[in-house]
């Protein structure tokens, strides 16, 4: 669900603190905030996002400003649909 918005959007301060005091390129800010907001400031930034088990890389862009950093960690692994017609599938891209 969006944030309110007269309440405007959820940027941690201590992740624009380590954006500004690094260059782009220098390495991973590792991050439990999935909810913040990508700002233009964090652009070619490369952000370690928790998802509940490891940190997944996320190199930030301009089209993912706005959007929250959890969107680009998922937090679910997708396992392939199974079964016996998953298999002949498999066997006839081979």
């Amino acid at each position: 669900m969006a944030r309110s918005l007269k309440k405007g959007p959820n940027i941690n301060d201590r992740l624009l603190k380590k954006v500004k005091s690094q260059k782009p390129g220098d390495g991973v800010i590792k991050t439990w905030a999935r909810d913040a907001v990508i700002t233009p400031e964090m652009i070619g930034f490369t952000f370690g996002v928790h998802n509940g088990k490891d940190h997944i890389e996320v190199t930030i862009s301009e089209d993912m400003v706005g959007h929250k950093l959890g969107e680009f960690s998922f937090t679910k692994k997708f396992v392939r649909h199974g079964g016996k017609m998953q298999r002949e599938l498999e066997k006839g891209k081979k």
